[in-house]
């Protein structure tokens, strides 16, 4: 009988590539992770895995059992969320990462609705980079989180992963009032006429910088990056005081300071929550997808979509 927590282990070694990044990302060892795929590879009866250089990769028959333990990871999902169902409802501890403008925004109103509707449920929140929370959700650190993606940039799914989208807002070219034409230009051709300031973007390896450098390069330029700052308000705060330009989403944009003037740009950026496939029907996820759907602004409200 194979072992659902080595298949787990096999999963995570075909998305990270590495047996170093496996240990590293779920808090084991190297060689407790080598020795629990060898053990994996002599239930099989096959090898599961080849030396290549210095690291390892998945035989065809690896390739062939990592998408079954897929199938098989997703069932026991679903088990698991009709027990919690036949059980108790919506109770316990419930792991959410977040990024920060909807931290801000709409989820403690989504709190609040939970609280008063689930009291059994212990909902905690923790700030969470989008892209780390595919291994985050996996590794079972986050039973749920959200994830936001561009026009410009989509972002696929990652394997073993579902996600509902809630919400969709504008992108907003932020300038200094004292800096901007009486009539701004309106769509790229913003970005165009700011070719030559200095610009304040988020730091490296996030959506947001790449879409806005995306952007910038459909305008026809590659844009003079001044400052590095990740939380929108400092953001806004940093173009109000004339320290460049930056583009930034509706809801890190709905209190700008004075001084600073919010151009709408021809992109959108979409939130989804996203959970381990199959857990989209437990009581906790259901709950929570429910409370933070009714809590977004009804302006950026869209149906309720999945996606696998």
């Amino acid at each position: 009988m194979l072992d659902v927590r080595r298949l787990r282990l096999l999963r995570e070694l075909a998305l990270r590539g590495t047996i170093a990044a496996v240990a590293d990302a779920l808090a084991f060892t190297p060689s407790a992770v080598s020795q629990q795929l060898a053990t994996l590879e002599r239930e099989a009866g096959v090898a599961l895995l080849e030396r290549s250089g210095r690291g390892v990769r998945l035989t065809p028959a690896g390739e062939n059992l990592v998408r079954h333990a897929e199938a098989v990871l997703e069932r026991l999902e679903l088990a698991a969320a009709e027990l919690a169902e036949a059980r108790h409802g919506p109770a316990g501890p419930l792991r959410i990462g977040a990024f920060p403008t909807a931290t801000r925004s709409f989820v403690p109103a989504a709190l609040v609705r939970l609280a008063e509707r689930h009291p059994a449920l212990e909902p905690m929140v923790a700030e969470t980079d989008p892209a780390a929370v595919g291994h985050a959700l996996r590794a079972g650190d986050l039973d749920a989180a959200l994830i936001s993606d561009y026009d410009l940039v989509p972002t696929p799914l990652e394997p073993g992963l579902a996600a509902e989208e809630l919400c969709e807002e504008a992108m907003f070219l932020a300038t200094a009032t004292a800096t901007t034409s009486p009539v701004p230009p309106s769509g790229l051709d913003a970005l165009a006429g700011r070719r030559e300031e200095a610009w304040i973007m988020p730091g490296p390896d996030t959506l947001c910088r790449a879409v806005t450098e995306r952007m910038c390069r459909a305008a026809g330029f590659v844009p003079r990056v001044r400052h590095e700052v990740d939380e929108f308000g400092t953001v806004l705060a940093f173009v109000a005081a004339g320290q460049g330009v930056a583009v930034v989403p509706e809801l890190g944009a709905t209190d700008p300071p004075p001084g600073v003037r919010l151009t709408e740009l021809p992109v959108r950026r979409r939130t989804w929550i996203a959970f381990r496939s199959g857990a989209g029907p437990h009581p906790a996820i259901a709950a929570l997808t429910g409370a933070l759907r009714e809590s977004v602004p009804d302006r950026l409200r869209v149906p309720g979509g999945t996606a696998s």
